[in-house]
């Protein structure tokens, strides 16, 4: 025999194998047969919707089925697997019987294959083709095609990413052929491209700028709050603090500064100068200055005292108010009226309501 006649007998052996499965597992959910040869026989792996019904009773049918290999297609040592298909839409010979026993049953055709379509599109398949041909509605036979999705029809991909079923429905009228192809979820498919972002390579600079940045904000705020931590604002006032002294006005001028700045200055032009004198110096400036905030509180007395007395000879008809506070702004005797949100010279005289002079 030739190596051409070779080819074609055992395609003729296969389809004739694929055709007497079909017809003794119709009731165990055929869905097909995978057969390769071996060096130590023919594997068959079959594919079912329930196995049991392959295996039979104590293996009572898949023997059978072992010794009509053998005996009626001469196949050398089969060795016959069963697999179970757990998703029955997704394989194209399990529909295509349940296809062909709905048209046996008196569905409408069109009914059933939309209804076939829509269940393997629901299982996640990319795309569905099923064919139906014969003698459907009348005498006269037509083909109707129902189509969804992504098919290829063409070429090799066919061969590899298609899986194809066949089956026969038997009517009075005829015979109905039903044909379905599925393409399987997951399916690489010819021609498909992706998009590939291009790499940023400036990304690490500028993670770097920003990390210093960050590094340059953290360390500000804590320079300030060095700088500012001995000032504060009173109202409209600054005042500081430093030394063993409280917070005071930084306009009042400093005679302990200036006592240090003398004494920097006599120490470069002359550092003859004793330590107990500049102590004693100091002692006498404060009792100086002890002397002159006497002076100035009897001073602000006084000035009170006569104040007051100028209010009352001038004030007829209202009374001065009984609250108010009193400061010193730039050697400036200041008070503020309770009610009243401004300060002013105690000089300043004072108008009277409801007096229009």
């Amino acid at each position: 025999m030739g190596i051409e006649k070779k080819f074609v007998q055992d395609g003729l052996t296969k389809a004739r194998i694929n055709e007497y499965f079909t017809k003794q597992l119709e009731r165990a959910g055929y869905g097909g047969m995978l057969m390769t040869r071996t060096p130590l026989g023919t594997q068959i792996t079959l594919y079912a919707e329930k196995p049991g019904m392959v295996i039979g009773k104590g293996g009572k049918t898949i023997h059978r089925l072992t010794n009509d290999m053998i005996y009626v297609f001469s196949v050398d040592n089969p060795q016959i697997d069963v697999q179970e298909v757990k998703v029955p839409e997704l394989n194209a010979q399990m529909m295509a019987n349940r296809l062909a026993n709905a048209l046996e049953r008196g569905w409408y055709f069109r009914k059933a294959g939309h209804n076939m379509l829509r269940r393997i599109m629901d299982a996640g398949a990319l795309g569905c083709e099923i064919v139906i041909s014969g003698k459907l509605t009348g005498p006269r036979s037509k083909v109707s095609k129902i189509v969804d999705g992504y098919i290829k029809h063409a070429g090799k991909p066919v061969e590899e990413l298609v899986d194809t079923g066949f089956a026969t429905a038997v009517k009075k009228l005829g015979t109905i052929g039903c044909y379905v192809r599925i393409v399987h979820p997951g399916t690489e498919l010819p021609g498909k491209f992706y998009m590939i972002e291009p790499e940023a390579s400036v990304e690490p600079e500028v993670k770097e700028a920003k990390e210093g940045i960050k590094e340059v904000i953290e360390k500000a705020p804590e320079k300030e709050k060095t700088k500012m931590k001995n000032i504060r604002q009173v109202g409209s006032i600054w005042e500081h603090k430093h030394d063993d002294l409280d917070w005071h006005p930084m306009s009042v001028p400093h005679s302990i500064a200036v006592v240090s700045d003398a004494e920097k200055t006599t120490s470069t032009s002359d550092k003859a100068i004793d330590t107990e004198e500049v102590t004693q110096a100091v002692k006498v400036e404060e009792e100086e200055e002890s002397v002159d905030k006497e002076e100035k509180t009897d001073m602000e007395s006084v000035a009170e005292t006569a104040h007051n007395t100028t209010v009352e000879n001038t004030t007829s008809k209202s009374e001065v108010p009984e609250e108010e506070r009193i400061r010193e702004h730039n050697n400036v005797q200041e008070h503020k009226h309770d009610g009243y949100d401004y300060w002013h010279p105690l000089s300043r005289i004072h108008k009277i309501e409801g007096d229009d002079h």
